[in-house]
């Protein structure tokens, strides 16, 4: 609360370059679950909305059950969103493949996270190789790309995209707050006493989850996943709300982060740090980036991973290292700077706007 206070406090010690709430943001959201997409979408927004007028236009599928019909609703749903906005922000890919097709008037905004179809099956890849085409395309159209990460920035950069901001991910220092005693009480209610514990990823076989689970299933560990299982290895997996998944996270003596697609950045490696929790990654995207900044382990070959995990499952004096080193990289990004960031950014546009 403390720190809320003193991000409006910075905000409006500034002389404003427009009056509060004159300015409309419209924000197309396509789904809405809880991954780190939508986790950081939420954090923007709130941020806006102090000094913004900010609409949340949801485009869902209401009508289809089956994958690829909802797939084509939603599309559709895109393609007829109109409106007038002095900013249009759009947080996913298909929003930007739609952008030339609507009918919205406004500055734009395209906020990307990660862009990898690699882990896609193969009968979708072609459709997905034209579609990144007309993304790129549509693309030039925005006036502002942001990224979350070094990697993801440069690679707009490479494509001829001058405009382009990176905005890391923020995290509450109060969440991570977890002390010993809520770490047994939750090891005891879950039964993963006596043995450590390894937290293997996302239920999800784009997470590694499956190849992380072979190469160690013979030891003599907890290997846990977590979320909805999305798919069937005999792992311990728990669908935990977000408390109990970090005390998790705590609870654990590894966190394992070994995606197979090039991630924007990797909550779960950071929200690990965060917990002094040492990780071994795949370090793919954006990721490579924190787990270097931060002295974690990088492992590029499933064939190296228990070895890795051996070594700091034999050394708790370097997991020990690993944890503090890690904790002390995750803490510094912070609420308020990704406030300022964000607020930086819309006033550079509008004022933009108003010398055009």
């Amino acid at each position: 609360m403390k720190e809320m206070e003193k991000i409006r406090t910075f905000r409006f010690a500034q002389e404003p370059c427009f009056p509060r709430f004159a300015r409309k943001i419209s924000w197309i959201q396509v789904g809405s679950k809880r991954d780190g997409g939508n986790i950081y979408g939420s954090e923007v927004r709130e941020a806006l909305s102090e000094d913004f007028n900010l609409e949340l236009k949801k485009v869902k599928a209401k009508y289809f059950n089956w994958r690829y019909l909802k797939f084509l609703e939603r599309f559709f749903n895109l393609i007829i969103v109109k409106g007038k906005s002095d900013l249009w922000i759009r947080d996913d890919f298909f929003s930007v493949v739609a952008l030339s097709l609507d009918k919205t008037l406004g500055k734009k905004l395209a906020l990307i996270y990660h862009l990898d179809f690699s882990v896609f099956p193969l009968v979708l890849r072609p459709i997905f190789f034209l579609l990144e085409k007309v993304f790129y395309f549509n693309l030039k159209k925005a006036d502002a790309v942001v990224t979350i990460s070094e990697y993801w920035k440069n690679h707009f950069l490479k494509q001829g995209f001058s405009n382009v901001s990176k905005i890391y991910c923020a995290f509450d220092l109060a969440n991570f707050k977890i002390d010993k005693q809520e770490i047994s009480e939750f090891k005891k209610k879950f039964g993963l006493e006596r043995k450590p514990i390894i937290y293997i990823g996302n239920c999800q076989k784009a997470k590694g989850v499956v190849e992380a689970f072979k190469a160690l299933k013979d030891l003599d560990v907890y290997l846990v996943t977590s979320g909805e299982r999305k798919v069937k290895i005999p792992a311990i997996n728990l669908n935990l709300k977000y408390r109990d998944y970090l005390r998790l996270l705590g609870a654990c003596s590894i966190a394992i982060t070994m995606s197979k697609f090039k991630e924007g950045w990797c909550r779960t490696a950071h929200e690990a740090m965060l917990l002094r929790t040492p990780v071994i990654g795949s370090g793919r995207g954006g990721m490579e980036e924190l787990l270097k900044g931060a002295g974690q382990i990088i492992c590029k070959d499933f064939n190296s991973l228990r070895e890795e995990v051996e070594c700091l499952l034999n050394h708790p004096e370097i997991r020990r290292k690993m944890g503090e080193t890690g904790f002390n990289f995750a803490k510094n990004f912070t609420v308020k700077k990704f406030n300022e960031d964000w607020l930086e950014l819309i006033k550079k546009l509008f004022n933009e706007k108003n010398r055009s």
